[in-house]
């Protein structure tokens, strides 16, 4: 039996499928008792199903990337794996940027089915829970004191931002930094003058989602259109992944 055949087994699947379906219930469950506590306070039922409709939107159009992950991921480690990772607490750029360096560290070239081994799977495996986890934790730890800290006050006496707006802020442009230099890093390269002979395509990439969040929000703020607000996260990353496809086409 080929190392594929038994990443696709059906032992992973009721394995990967139970913990996703216990992940599901429990949301079921909070969402139900959140929409309980929201009529006990007197918020009107109509804005909370609003938000509901809004939040499953943004839920399933994002989850179109989440699926072109997993079919991507499974030809090197099987369907199940990807499929948990993907649906629990994994993002779509940090599940495969783990797992090809985790591959290539555990001598396997990068990811792939010809050169898949058993230990190497148990080594992708247990990277990827290992370097994700850490958000829990430190949330666990570290969460209730940090949302005190931010709820402390929005406004500062001057009318600037608060701490958590301006912590927020911090956050975005210092990841967006680092994966703008790191497309920059694989564009330019060469010794002495600068030599443009890397990839172009993830920075090409960037600036179509760029250019397509700022024409949602000039929809939502120039034209009143505030219901393009909900969605323009998930319709900047379908334009990009669009574009990546057109673009990659004529690399």
């Amino acid at each position: 039996m080929s190392i594929l055949s038994q990443l696709n087994s059906s032992f992973l699947y009721i394995v990967c499928g139970g913990i996703i379906l216990f992940i599901a219930l429990v949301s079921l469950f909070f969402l139900i008792r959140a929409y309980r506590a929201g009529k006990a306070m007197g918020i009107d039922t109509t804005k909370m199903k609003r938000v509901i409709t809004a939040s499953a939107t943004f839920t399933l159009l994002p989850s179109i990337g989440i699926l072109l992950g997993v079919i991507a991921l499974s030809g090197s480690l099987g369907i199940p794996w990807p499929w948990l990772r993907l649906s629990v607490i994994g993002a779509l750029h940090y599940e495969t940027q783990v797992a090809t360096a985790a591959a290539e560290q555990a001598g396997l070239g990068g990811l792939s089915a010809s050169t898949m081994t058993a230990g190497g799977f148990v080594t992708i495996c247990l990277l990827m829970s290992l370097c994700i986890m850490w958000g829990m934790v430190l949330s666990t730890l570290f969460n209730k004191r940090y949302l005190r800290r931010i709820g402390s006050g929005r406004v500062q006496a001057s009318g600037g931002p608060g701490f958590g707006d301006r912590t927020m802020t911090a956050m975005f442009i210092g990841l967006i930094s680092a994966y703008l230099g790191s497309y920059i890093g694989g564009l330019v390269s060469g010794e002495g003058l600068l030599r443009f002979r890397g990839d172009w395509l993830p920075l090409a990439v960037a600036l179509a989602a760029s250019l397509a969040m700022a024409f949602f929000v000039w929809l939502s703020e120039k034209k009143k259109l505030a219901w393009v607000e909900s969605f323009s996260i998930a319709g900047s990353m379908l334009l990009a992944m669009a574009s990546a496809v057109l673009l990659g086409g004529i690399r």
